[in-house]
């Protein structure tokens, strides 16, 4: 299809109303063999689903692998719970700031290229960072971890875009974040349960020769890009484009809720295992990593939130979702560890809910340099991860749980607010505003 044709297509899609129409199987079959995107049920769909559910595992195991071992780290290198958090922080703090370079680079050189390098230097970094003795060493390490993943987190966002048809990008896009649950929970599982075993540097390096496999497997069966343009690299085109990003009126307030989403989320699970394995639940470092397995819930609601926007709306979806997150954040505050570990789940789920329908939106709203838009949601995604996830050290140390629970009830109530203003507004490309 010609580039202009594309862009009528995509403007007719975006002047429809916010509940878009549920698929009719007829018009599904017929669209699959007209339609020059890739369609739900083709063989292409099936590659590039894989592919990028094989790529998120790797990077979400990679970038959390040490959630789980802060406490162990703490002990081993003699530094307090906050400090220890920065072995994740700036790993965090680091692809926020990769993702104004990465994503624009993939705009002018491609999409699959800048993955590809990307997560095999992740791996093998990782591989490194379990051979370090420092302290400063480790930290460093974990920066250029978080460094080189930032390559694969906006583009691959940008690559379903582009590539999956607009009917099917939604359900795609939770797909591709439900291997994220699955890699966050291998990760933090593996991390928790080998440590135990064996020591965290064994379990480090055993992750890292992991995720080189998965980049392998990726590079092998994703398929080429066939609807990437490339844009110019030039300074002023890319403040150009940064300018049309921040005009638009609701990729914005997407870009604040990714901050207050992923902070609320990762400053839970980083203290989480120091409130259980102290008095009066003692439980085992082994049994922390366990406590991942309520990831498995973010498989289930992705894709399930990505098909109910087609019937409800993105926005009601989307509020329900940071409502399970607050839901789940309050049920957290019992003492039973059955109800805490109902309270997690339940926030978990809302989580990766939220994220899969705030990652579709970005796709929609953005119609130019798509790469940059999706690194600019996920830059702020990652930063609340590192501001949130270092700042809920205080709340703890001081107040205890109900004091962290307090300081993220705010940040989700935020989120609702937010969310409840881009429920209201049409979904309208940049090109809308000029």
């Amino acid at each position: 299809m010609a580039p202009n044709q594309s862009e009528n297509r995509v403007n007719t899609e975006s002047n429809t109303d916010e509940i878009e129409p549920v698929p009719d199987p007829v018009t599904e079959k017929s669209t699959r063999t007209r339609s020059p995107f890739i369609t739900r049920g083709t063989p292409n769909f099936m590659r590039v689903t894989a592919a990028l559910f094989s790529a998120g595992l790797a990077t979400f195991a990679l970038l959390y692998c040490v959630q789980p071992i802060l406490p162990i780290l703490s002990h081993d290198f003699n530094v307090s719970p906050a400090s220890s958090s920065l072995s994740l922080s700036v790993s965090t703090a680091m692809l926020a700031v990769g993702l104004l370079f990465t994503g624009p680079i993939s705009d002018a050189v491609g999409r699959k290229p800048v993955m590809v390098i990307a997560l095999m230097l992740a791996a093998i970094l990782t591989i490194a960072s379990s051979l370090t003795t420092s302290w400063h060493g480790i930290l460093i390490m974990r920066a250029l971890v978080g460094l080189a993943l930032s390559g694969v987190a906006a583009v691959a966002m940008t690559y379903l875009s582009e590539e999956i048809d607009p009917m099917y990008v939604a359900f795609a896009m939770g797909l591709y974040i439900s291997g994220n649950s699955i890699g966050g929970m291998s990760g933090r599982l593996l991390s928790g349960v080998l440590t135990d075993l064996f020591s965290w540097r064994f379990t480090l390096g055993s992750i890292g020769l992991i995720a080189l496999i998965a980049a392998l497997v990726f590079w092998r069966i994703l398929p080429p890009s066939h609807h990437f343009r490339p844009s110019s690299l030039r300074p002023k085109t890319l403040l150009i484009n940064f300018r049309l990003h921040w005009h638009d009126r609701g990729l914005p307030l997407l870009f604040a809720e990714g901050f207050l989403l992923m902070g609320a989320f990762v400053t839970l699970f980083n203290y989480i295992g120091y409130r259980l394995m102290a008095a009066p639940y003692y439980i085992s470092q082994a049994l922390i990593g366990l406590l991942s397995l309520v990831y498995l819930m973010g498989t289930y609601s992705s894709p399930k939130a990505g098909s109910l926007t087609l019937r409800f709306g993105r926005g009601p979806v989307f509020m329900f979702s940071i409502g399970l997150m607050l839901l789940g954040l309050c049920i957290s505050l019992f003492s039973s560890i059955w109800i805490i570990f109902i309270g997690m789940l339940i926030f978990t789920s809302g989580f990766f809910a939220a994220h899969s329908v705030a990652s579709s939106w970005i796709g929609r709203r953005a119609r130019r340099a798509k790469g940059q838009a999706s690194a600019l949601y996920l830059f702020f995604y990652y930063v609340g991860s590192s501001v949130a996830g270092t700042s809920g050290g205080f709340f703890w140390h001081n107040y205890g749980w109900s004091g962290l629970v307090a300081f993220l009830s705010v940040m989700l109530i935020c989120a609702l607010l937010i969310g409840r203003s881009l429920s209201r507004l049409p979904e309208a490309s940049i090109a809308s505003n000029l």
